[in-house]
């Protein structure tokens, strides 16, 4: 990922248009003309090879014939002369091109390269920015650059578009200059080669212009970048995604019920939700998200106050809210009290609060501070439908202050055309969120309620209690190994369950047997009842052709089991390889819930893990959620929930509830054997039986595949680095020191709580005592692959921290340390310094740098013991800085 040189492609003081001609609808004339008409106000020159002048702007003959070094170079040619075009600008010294030209697929000749391969080349000995190609191109009208090909300009506004269908932009351009709609970067992708969804995200989630970001994706490339980019845009503004392709893209044949179960679509949702992104169906959706987001309030929970002077329409708003699965606010007796004291007494007495058709201005005011300032209420809709008793633009100027500065969410919706206009406008002056019909206005509230859980998960701070996990990774991997090296695909049923146990996941006891006579000795030594299952390599659903048999009880149950099994393989699959049976013991837990639970690769997330409801009926149920690893506890509880099976497993109707810890546990480790095993393909435990008692394996597969060289971690998430991990004896006192976790919030709450109000002050350049958690999850829920926090612990107390983050482009790390009181002036945090500067020299970190009060004298000592360089600046602070390498 990487934010160089983006200025230059979306703040360029100066631009060149290649291939302009006076030729009719002449693409660069086109792009020429839009410069000029949207008033760009830096030098425009146009380059062709047929010098003269178009649209009054001169065009030269050569890039070298150029004045000046344009920041943005804009290439419309056919797509053979756009290598050596890229070449030229970057010779020039241009570090932005915007390539609208299509075609770059293609290729000179048989064997060549293709044009697209020669303009990167071109492009990276100089670090050149390429958008493109067969891309509309950009616009950011708060700069006046129009710097596309777009029938049209953007009016200015909060909200940056970006979408890798040109015909699509250019559609949503002319519909939102329709509705008058705003932005302030409007960005068309097109192949996406170099910049990308990330790089933007990463440079619109700094930009003080944009309120909101709108993203249309067909697809994404690079996982890991994409994410680290929307995680970071997404703390700091909404980001709002429609995509493309929701529908499956045919039936896909699946060895296994996880891969069935597991499709890409859902599988970007949990992308989606992982990054605390919101995702809509419709591009219409995008805007109506924004409309809401874009203005924000205080957030205080999901329950929903409809107030409207139509049952009608409270009605609807109330169905649409249940067929959302939302929540409808029950009032309390004050509350009741509270407005049957100013309405009539044939209002509804209840929610929706119908305030009858007939209310007056001053029901309306009164009705709402009522529902604004009760606890039980969390947002409010207004609805009103017109009225010949009261002008709706009375209600509206009288209600305008009331809501306008609310301590909670208000959404609107003025039922009527109209006779209710400037009503809706006064309201949407007013910055407050309007809707058209109750169905519309609930979608905005249920977009704001999935938003903010989607956010939460970025703000969790995960129980500090739970253990380690202690696994055997070895084992599992010389299994999977084996396989491979004897070139099957799939792992039997008993070498599945024996990789299962090395990460201490319970299964039932289980024997192969080659043939009828040793299964009935392997049933004899497991104890009756058994069940047999048959082991071929090209059968992986056995029950289908009756390759299972369950609750035999006897030797010779066993062996005539057997016997019809192998005739009914030769009668269906005659091709199929019969290396033997499983013998399993039956186990008798009749309140036992049958689960699924696995890994599934998807082919741009990587791994993910599924859970839900098992048994053989699992693809008709499809009641499942997904997940991306790694997992902590917190999140495996939430995938949990977001399955219907879920809220049977806490009991009911007398059915006792399961060993819920045992359940997250093995969550955890299935999610630890993703991140662990890059030769583990797909892994499919079903059924995991679930009851009182704990959960345990009674049959599982596993698919293997062989790692590309050189690809590197496939999860979209980077993991805990447990390489990082070190002991240290300081003083006779043993430190364990290693990365921050998200479990890590109640230490680190107590380590900023003991800390004196001068450190707390030196740390943070301000007096404070408390941390909010929100600002504590921000700093344990780090991202492995753009920050790093590294915390010594004397035993379960931290004793010290030391962190860094890293820009996008790994050029700078801006750090900060802090050690408890009882262990300063104890070389600690130079020990600390020590590590956190050997972490970034070896991930290529140019420089870091910080900054610290001018009475933090220890501080500054240790920088230039270091080897910074300490500086006092015009802020009277003093300022740190290391070179660790010499910038590319």
């Amino acid at each position: 990922m990487s934010v160089r040189h983006l200025d230059a492609l979306f703040a360029p003081r100066s631009v060149a248009v290649a291939g302009v001609s006076t030729r009719e609808r002449n693409l660069g004339a086109i792009v020429l003309h839009n410069l000029r008409e949207a008033g760009f106000a830096g030098p425009v020159w146009g380059v062709n090879r047929h010098v003269g002048e178009v649209e009054g702007v001169e065009v030269l003959a050569s890039v070298d014939d150029l004045p000046a070094v344009p920041d943005l170079a804009i290439i419309c040619t056919p797509a053979a002369a756009v290598p050596q075009l890229v070449e030229d600008f970057a010779r020039k010294g241009t570090r932005a091109v915007m390539v609208l030209t299509a075609g770059l697929k293609e290729r000179a000749r048989e064997g060549a390269p293709s044009y697209e391969q020669q303009m990167l080349a071109a492009a990276r000995p100089n670090l050149v920015r390429i958008l493109g190609p067969n891309c509309v191109g950009a616009l950011v009208p708060g700069l006046h650059l129009n710097a596309s090909f777009a029938p049209g300009t953007a009016a200015p506004g909060p909200l940056a578009f970006v979408s890798q269908s040109g015909a699509l932009a250019t559609a949503m351009l002319d519909w939102a200059n329709a509705h008058r709609i705003g932005f302030s970067h409007f960005i068309s992708l097109g192949d996406s080669v170099d910049v990308d969804f990330g790089d933007v995200l990463d440079y619109l989630a700094s930009d003080y212009s944009t309120r909101a970001v709108l993203m249309y994706i067909e697809s994404v490339k690079h996982a890991r970048k994409f994410m680290s980019a929307a995680r970071a845009a997404a703390r700091n503004k909404p980001v709002i995604v429609v995509k493309a392709g929701r529908a499956p893209e045919g039936a896909r044949a699946a060895a296994s019920h996880t891969g069935a179960l597991a499709g890409s679509d859902t599988v970007f949702d949990a992308a989606v939700r992982r990054a605390g992104m919101l995702r809509v169906d419709t591009l219409e959706g995008l805007f109506d998200a924004a409309e809401t987001l874009a203005r924000p309030r205080p957030w205080r929970g999901e329950r929903l106050a409809i107030v409207t002077n139509g049952g009608g329409a409270g009605v609807l708003a109330a169905d649409a809210l249940a067929l959302g699965q939302g929540q409808l606010a029950t009032l309390s007796d004050e509350t009741m009290g509270k407005l049957d004291a100013l309405l009539p007494a044939t209002w509804s007495h209840a929610n929706p609060v119908d305030l009858i058709g007939d209310a007056p201005v001053q029901r309306y005011t009164e009705a709402l501070r009522v529902l604004l300032a009760a606890p039980e209420v969390d947002g409010v809709l207004f609805m009103h439908a017109p009225s010949a008793i009261v002008p709706a633009a009375d209600i509206a100027a009288a209600c305008v202050p009331v809501l306008r500065d609310a301590p909670k969410p208000v959404l609107s919706c003025w039922l009527g055309g109209l006779s209710v206009r400037p009503a809706r406008e006064a309201f949407a002056l007013a910055g407050l969120s309007g809707y058209a019909t109750p169905e519309h206005a609930v979608a905005g509230w249920l977009q704001l309620v999935h938003y903010h859980r989607n956010q939460q998960a970025l703000l969790q701070l995960p129980p500090s209690e739970l253990a380690e996990l202690r696994v055997d990774k070895a084992a599992a991997r010389a299994l999977l190994r084996e396989a491979l090296a004897n070139g099957r695909e799939w792992l039997d049923e008993v070498q599945a369950k024996k990789v299962l146990e090395a990460y201490g996941i319970r299964t039932v006891r289980t024997q192969r047997a080659r043939d009828a006579e040793e299964a009935a000795r392997a049933a004899d030594e497991i104890g009756y009842p058994v069940a047999l299952k048959i082991l071929s390599p090209q059968i992986l659903h056995k029950s289908d052709v009756g390759g299972v048999a369950l609750n035999l009880g006897s030797p010779a149950e066993v062996r005539a089991a057997a016997l019809r099994m192998r005739d009914a393989v030769a009668r269906t699959h005659p091709l199929a390889q019969v290396l033997g049976f499983s013998v399993q013991a039956m186990l008798r837990r009749p309140e036992g819930h049958e689960l699924i639970l696995g890994i599934a690769d998807d082919p741009i997330f990587g791994p993910v893990v599924l859970f839900g409801a098992g048994g053989t009926a699992v693809e008709i149920r499809k009641d499942r959620a997904l997940d991306l690893p790694p997992l902590n506890a917190t999140l495996a509880r939430d995938l949990v929930a977001r399955t219907r099976v879920g809220a049977l497993l806490g009991g009911y109707r007398g059915r006792a509830a399961i060993r819920e810890p045992a359940l997250i546990d093995a969550l955890l480790r299935v999610s630890q054997l993703a991140c662990d095993l890059p030769e583990l393909a797909e892994l499919d435990i079903n059924p995991l039986l679930a009851d009182s008692d704990g959960v345990i394996a009674l049959d599982a597969r596993i698919r293997v595949r062989q790692p590309v060289p050189g690809e590197g971690s496939r999860l979209a998430l980077r993991p805990y680095p447990a390489e990082l991990e070190e002991t240290w004896v300081l003083q006779g006192q043993q430190l364990r020191v290693r990365p921050i976790r998200p479990e890590d919030g109640e230490r680190l709450e107590a380590f900023y709580a003991q800390a004196t109000p001068s450190d707390m002050r030196l740390r943070f350049f301000l007096a404070r005592r408390e941390i909010p958690r929100s600002e504590l999850a921000r700093y344990c829920q780090i991202d492995y692959e753009r920050e790093m926090t590294f915390v010594a612990l004397d035993g379960e107390r931290m004793a010290g921290e030391v962190r860094a983050i890293c820009d996008p482009d790994n050029h700078e790390a801006e750090f900060a340390v802090q050690v408890a009181s009882d262990w300063q002036h104890r070389g600690l945090g130079r020990m600390l310094m020590d590590k956190l500067l050997t972490y970034l020299r070896k991930r290529g970190t140019a420089e870091v740098f910080g900054q610290c009060l001018p009475e933090n004298q220890g501080m500054a000592v240790l920088a230039r013991e270091e080897g910074f360089e300490v500086h006092m600046d015009a802020d009277h602070t003093m300022h740190m800085r290391l070179r660790l390498r010499v910038r590319a």
